[in-house]
């Protein structure tokens, strides 16, 4: 579908190429998909009605945790189930209007994730270093006040890279090479001038995930310093143990991200961006709930306390 514009003709629609294999290959990938997206909703949900309902798990650390399942399954809907339907049809199209809704909601949770992911660092610092202060210092208030920013900051980062994107002209080639509409490859599209897109990829977006990570090593510094200065072998073992869970989810995903979004155009890959794009789009999304429930004593009890009241009923 075009539409002709001066000397332009305009596309109305986008083709989003995903994974071409052969097409029994395409439903073996479908099926993958499918259940690694049925995990990411159980696994997601059940964390978030375990954290709503157990009244051990009504902490600061516990309630950003809630707000990092939310997103991360939003994040995931906002592309797999598009991605689900492409590997079951022929013509992989999105239209131009629903490129630009996929677009922002996926980038709008990814930076909301980042910001998240360095509010419970913090956390952790005060928690651990500032012990006493910790009721203080993480109230209720301020908890609500950091989750709202981080969602406000990752909706007007959003709202910058998807209004610098879609007042871009694209004409002739519609074909994007990547499983949803992504930054990158869109721009390869455009037929003006992206040099202000590619800056802002580059500093802007760059400056995000950047800064979140400076507030997540800074944290997590001061967070060993501490640990290094308690006596007992056990003591350190425990505490840093609560942290072990964070760390680990913060170094798959915050790599990824400065991966895809710091490194110069010249080094842009369609086929190494789609493996690390399932990484942070499903692998992490599966894996977070594991990490975070599997390491985690309180949740362990939670979940096993749930299970037997289902039962007894």
């Amino acid at each position: 579908m075009e539409l002709t514009e001066g000397n332009y003709t305009l596309v109305t629609e986008f083709i989003l190429l995903g994974f071409p294999t052969r097409p029994e290959l395409q439903i073996v990938l479908f099926l993958l998909f499918l259940t690694l997206y049925g995990i990411i909703l159980m696994g997601n949900i059940g964390l978030m009605i375990l954290i709503r309902i157990d009244s051990h798990l009504q902490t600061p650390m516990y309630f950003f945790l809630s707000n990092l399942s939310f997103v991360d399954l939003c994040f995931s809907s906002a592309i797999v189930p598009k991605m689900l339907i492409n590997f079951l049809t022929e013509k992989k199209s999105i239209s131009y209007y629903g490129c630009a809704l996929q677009f922002y909601f996926s980038c709008a949770f990814a930076d909301t994730e980042s910001f998240i992911l360095a509010a419970m660092a913090y956390d952790r610092y005060v928690a651990i270093c500032n012990p006493l202060l910790y009721s203080v210092v993480m109230s209720r208030g301020i908890c609500v006040w950091l989750i709202a920013l981080s969602y406000v900051g990752g909706n007007a980062s959003s709202l910058v890279h998807t209004s610098f994107a879609f007042i871009l002209k694209y004409c002739d080639k519609n074909v994007i090479n990547h499983f949803f509409c992504d930054l990158p490859p869109l721009l390869k599209l455009s037929c003006t001038d992206t040099s202000v897109n590619e800056w802002l990829l580059s500093t802007y977006e760059s400056s995000v995930e950047i800064i979140c990570f400076i507030i997540i090593i800074v944290s997590y510094s001061f967070i060993l310093v501490s640990v290094l200065k308690i006596r007992s072998t056990s003591g350190r073992k425990k505490t840093f143990s609560t942290c072990a869970s964070h760390l680990t989810s913060v170094a798959i995903y915050e790599g990824t991200l400065l991966f895809i979004y710091s490194r110069p155009s010249s080094l842009y890959s369609p086929n190494i961006d789609k493996i690390i794009s399932v990484f942070y789009t499903i692998v992490i999304p599966v894996l977070n709930p594991l990490i975070y429930s599997l390491r985690n004593k309180y949740v362990k009890d939670a979940a096993k306390k749930a299970l037997r009241s289902g039962t007894s009923s």
